[in-house]
């Protein structure tokens, strides 16, 4: 049988579509709507998209069902598109007022309804006059009744979380008593609506917003006790929310309006580097089931009206976008079967998943359709678009503690420093790797027993049992050098009190660009078994889609005292021995299938040692990455040690 042989996923109108023009972006995001239209329930206050759960109530899961969505359907209704939003209106009218079976329910403390107040904050500043005009007073008056009682809530300690209410320049008064971007907001519709507003309350929340900015146009997600920059930083949340608000704002708040626009410019020369020529973005952190999410940062950036820094343009913009909606388009299983997005990255996956992804959670991902608010006069779409811009390779990113590289067929970065800020699930693997791919994505565990299960992809796993393994989680006294005339990045973790590890990642050279090398001084007071892993890779034979075995017509497995390699349709993947105090073994693991976010069945090359108590010694392994072809000669053009790496580990 043939791999040709298996059923594949349908393709949807979203994977048939050019990506060229702004119109195929209207048909992008109407082919993200119309599957749910069948799902709404009876008074439209509400989408149950699955039936897998979160940490808070279902009634807030099936309210990101309806409100997530509105980041597309308010951006395609305020350019002008005839889309029917009679669901979403009529939801918004029943799902406001306290009198209707269906009512959102009065908000709590920390409640997730807040959060989607964001979305549904935004069509009413974009869109009134299909979300607020058409509705009566009294309708008026329970809208902003609902979403004005925010005020009297706790909210979280953290500047992302959540735009929302400059609808109210059409609305209603409210109660001025908010916090954070909540506050903020309710005080400016307030004021545009000709309500009475308190000036000193926006200024002093928006002051203490500016509080988690850190340099660069970075801001730290979550309170500066630890270092946490991912997507949420740029396209997911803060930078975004902080474009929207410096347009939406501008004309109350001209010199902060600049100012995000300022470090917008600034962040958007650091945020480049974490997308792919090909249109893949980097795979880091949490909340990948947003996918194409990732890339909202930038038509925020003509929503915002932003002055591009060099060399970026707004060819070159429109080319991130919309190259990263045609890569999303080769992707056809991240749909359910009734064409609902899935909870996953390119396939269904809930390893992947936190404990706050509903089955609604994923339409973040609307929020990337913010282009479409803009006319069609507008540069971001009169621009021709244009290739990714000629930018150094290897990048040190001095405030998310990343080198980013551009090398060897594919965009990845190393990685030091960055942990959550709260015990998240599978934190080590998003955060602590020494190395995330564009084209090889990461890989999160699925049980915690022996290596299948933890599939420590770029990551030194350490043992007491061969069972339970321990990995990187914290880094300590996380820095950036320059060895050689290229940044390096060290840093110490401790997965043991009396186990210190220091960690060297050393990225390629023009010389050998399939290479990185990674070093670690282990010192351990404790007997361990060891094992380190190269990027994760597909694992099937291209033509019968069975697991790879032996190397045979150019695809398989190679491993040896030294070393592991796996070569197959999705490239070729290997890791190296370059020094070690102990020799160490070269094997293949096979990862526990849906560990890895892009593809389901992947195989592992690792080396593996096992340590004394008592030991004081060295790794050195050399990192092989050769993506989407089978020509792995390069495997043979290994590295050798840098002169100042050999000086370091033999004084």
């Amino acid at each position: 049988m043939s791999i040709q042989a298996n059923a594949e996923s349908p393709s949807r109108p979203f994977n048939n579509i050019p990506y060229l023009t702004r119109s195929d972006l209207q048909a992008a995001c109407t082919a993200i709507l119309n599957p749910l239209k069948p799902l709404f329930t009876e008074a439209n206050t509400r989408i149950k998209v699955g039936t897998s759960t979160t940490r808070f109530d279902e009634g807030g899961a099936q309210i990101e069902g309806y409100a997530r969505p509105l980041w597309g359907l308010a951006s395609l209704l305020a350019g002008g598109y005839e889309y029917d939003a009679e669901n979403w209106r009529q939801g918004l009218i029943n799902g406001t007022n306290p009198s209707h079976r269906e009512f959102w329910g009065d908000i709590e403390d920390l409640d997730q309804r807040m959060v989607e107040m964001c979305p549904i904050g935004f069509a009413l500043a974009v869109a009134p006059e299909v979300f607020w005009d058409p509705l009566s007073e009294k309708e008026r008056g329970d809208v902003s009744a609902w979403l004005g009682s925010i005020n009297e809530r706790e909210m979280p300690n953290t500047n992302w979380y959540v735009l929302l209410l400059l609808a109210l320049s059409q609305q209603g008064p409210y109660a001025n008593i908010y916090r954070l971007w909540f506050r903020v907001f309710a005080n400016l519709g307030l004021r545009k609506n000709g309500a009475p507003y308190s000036l000193a309350r926006i200024e002093a929340d928006m002051d203490h917003l500016d509080t988690f900015h850190v340099g660069g146009g970075w801001s730290n997600d979550g309170p500066k006790r630890h270092h946490q920059m991912d997507y949420y930083s740029g396209s997911f949340a803060i930078q975004f929310l902080q474009l929207l608000y410096s347009k939406l704002a501008g004309d109350f708040d001209p010199e902060r309006a600049e100012r995000y626009r300022q470090r917008a410019r600034e962040f958007a020369l650091d945020f480049v580097h974490y997308f792919d020529p090909d249109g893949s973005a980097i795979p880091f952190g949490r909340s990948m089931t947003y996918r194409f999410a990732m890339v909202g940062f930038w038509g925020a950036l003509g929503f915002a009206d932003v002055e591009l820094p060099v060399p970026l343009t707004w060819g070159v913009v429109r080319g991130i976008l919309m190259r990263h909606f045609r890569w999303w388009s080769t992707k056809k299983d991240i749909f359910n079967n009734d064409g609902t997005l899935s909870l996953g990255y390119t396939y269904a996956n809930m390893y992947l998943t936190e404990n706050y992804n509903s089955p609604g959670s994923p339409y973040w991902c609307c929020l990337a359709f913010i282009p479409l608010a803009l006319p069609e006069t507008h540069p971001f779409w009169t621009a021709q678009e244009e290739p990714y811009p000629s930018l150094p390779e290897v990048v040190a990113l001095q405030y998310p503690k990343h080198i980013a590289i551009r090398r060897g067929g594919h965009s990845f970065i190393l990685s030091s420093g960055q942990a959550c800020h709260y015990p998240l699930k599978a934190t080590q693997a998003k955060y602590g790797k020494f190395a995330y791919s564009s084209a090889f994505g990461y890989s999160v565990p699925t049980g915690g027993y022996q290596l299948e299960q933890h599939a420590p992809d770029s990551m030194l796993a350490l043992s007491e049992d061969g069972e339970i393994w321990q990995t990187r989680r914290l880094a300590l006294d996380a820095r950036i050098e320059q060895r050689d005339g290229q940044p390096v990045l060290f840093s110490g973790w401790k997965p043991w009190p009396d186990v210190d590890v220091e960690t060297i990642l050393i990225p390629p050279t023009e010389e050998h660009e399939n290479w990185h090398l990674r070093a670690h001084h282990v010192r351990t007071g404790r007997d361990l078994q060891t094992s380190e892993g190269a990027f994760a890779i597909y694992g099937c034979r291209c033509d019968n889609g069975r697991i790879l075995g032996p190397m045979v017509d150019g695809e398989g497995t190679v491993h040896d005292n030294r070393s592991g390699l796996v070569v197959s349709s999705a490239g070729a993947v290997g890791i190296v021995e370059l020094h070690s105090t102990l020799e160490r073994v070269g094997s293949i693991v096979l990862a526990d299938p849906n560990s890895n976010i892009i593809h389901g069945r992947t195989l592992l090359p690792s080396l593996s040692v096992e340590l004394k108590a008592g030991e004081d010694c060295w790794f050195v392994s050399a990192i092989f990455a050769m993506p989407g072809q089978k020509d792995w000669k390069a495997w043979e053009k290994r590295p050798t040690l840098p002169q100042w790496l050999g000086e370091m580990i033999s004084p």
